[in-house]
């Protein structure tokens, strides 16, 4: 007999004002927070369906601490301290006998350590410590419909080790996020189905670090400190068809992950990334009958994407990747059908920054990246009968993209 999940999750903060206008003399909302998680947190859900018409919908998360500060019209002051000391799993398995429906939708999760800071119509500073311990934070999704059918499918898989949010609407901040990933990040994905009339798309995502800034209206600074020890981090997507009208599968590995976009004054981003760990990345997809298939795989060490549609982007950025390398691998293969594409993406490290030309924008950056690891990508294509075929290998030690140009409507 299956012993029941053992759950114990730290609280979660929340600091709220009432609406009103903030002043100089507004006292803001002081948080200290301290969390702790050491003991193990796992979600489990089974669905067993022999047919329906709408649809199957599944979502199962778990999550080690979890934290979330907002003030609306005023000012906050963060101090946050995150540690996971023990696994954190989630498992979704889905087996359909004849029909899943015309629209299915299914999400697993499993997050060490998530926080979100951020105000409206206010000033927000902070401090974010996350680490994890020598732990497993893992993520596995499973579909078993080989002699089934269905109308669309969304299946997505996702294990992040540190996962922290800052933002600002019409405001200012002025925050530092320090993470230390020394878990094994996996992100386990799979799919079999007889007969896709739709479209069906399968993710597997995996990261060790993730920070994320968004903004309108504001000024931002942030120093980002991410540091992945991890042996290995890795997202992996198996899917199978007899017969599929557009079939997607994609994972993505990633080291150390940063995203920053604002619309405002101003966009200062410094960043400080290592990573140690053997990212690994595999999409696999195959279909006896096909319309259009695709594997796509994507790799990277190290990432930052920050820009501004607005006047002025600050990018102060260091990256560097030792360990076991970078590796990407995708495959599809078909019997008889139209279009069969597999693209694989390996990146030691990689930063992109951009500001708004129309906002007669300007962008100073500092890039200094260091790649010390083996990098690979490999994409392969087998098919008997078709239309057209699309392979894509691209393999970087170290690449940086910065630019001023209009922004797309």
């Amino acid at each position: 007999m299956r012993r029941p999940a053992k759950i114990l999750l730290a609280g979660t903060l929340a600091a709220i004002l009432p609406c009103g206008t903030a002043t100089s003399q507004t006292l803001a909302s002081t948080v200290y927070n301290d969390q702790v998680q050491s003991g193990g947190v796992s979600s489990d859900q089974t669905l067993d369906v022999v047919e329906v018409t709408d649809g199957v919908t599944a979502s199962t998360t778990a999550t080690g601490n979890s934290a979330d500060f907002t003030v609306d019209t005023g000012d906050l002051d963060v101090r946050s301290n995150q540690n996971l000391q023990a696994d954190v799993t989630a498992t979704t398995t889905a087996n359909v006998a004849a029909n899943s429906g015309a629209s299915s939708r299914l999400a697993t999760a499993a997050t060490g350590n998530a926080g979100d800071g951020g105000v409206v119509s206010g000033t927000h500073t902070g401090v974010y410590n996350q680490r994890t311990e020598a732990t497993t934070v893992s993520a596995v999704s499973h579909v078993e419909a080989p002699d089934a059918q269905a109308g669309d499918v969304a299946a997505s898989v996702q294990a992040i080790g540190n996962s922290q949010g800052v933002a600002a609407t019409y405001g200012a901040t002025g925050a530092t996020v320090n993470q230390v990933n020394n878990a094994f990040v996996d992100a386990d994905g799979g799919g079999t189905y007889g007969y896709i009339s739709g479209q069906s798309d399968f993710t597997a995502t995996a990261a060790a670090n993730n920070v994320t800034v968004a903004g309108v209206g504001s000024g931002q600074r942030v120093v980002v400190n991410q540091q992945n020890n991890a042996d290995v981090t890795q997202a992996a997507q198996f899917t199978s068809y007899g017969n599929g009208y557009l079939t997607n599968t994609q994972a993505t590995a990633t080291g150390n992950n940063v995203t920053a976009n604002e619309q405002g004054p101003l966009l200062d981003v410094t960043t400080n990334q290592q990573n140690l760990a053997y990212l690994h990345a595999e999409a696999v997809n195959s279909g006896y009958e096909f319309g259009a298939g695709t594997a796509t795989a994507y790799g990277v060490g190290n990432s930052v994407v920050a820009g501004n549609v607005g006047p002025s982007t600050v990018i102060d950025n260091t990256q560097v990747n030792d360990g076991g390398g970078i590796d990407a691998a995708a495959s599809y293969t078909g019997t008889q059908g139209f279009d069969a594409t597999a693209s694989a993406t390996a990146i030691g490290n990689a930063a992109t920054g951009y500001a708004c030309s129309d906002c007669t924008g300007t962008i100073t950056a500092n890039n200094r990246q260091s790649n010390n690891a083996d990098v690979g990508a490999a994409s392969q294509v087998s098919v008997t009968s078709g239309r057209s075929v699309y392979g894509i290998a691209n393999a970087v030690g170290n690449t940086a993209s910065y630019y001023v140009s209009r922004p797309a409507d």
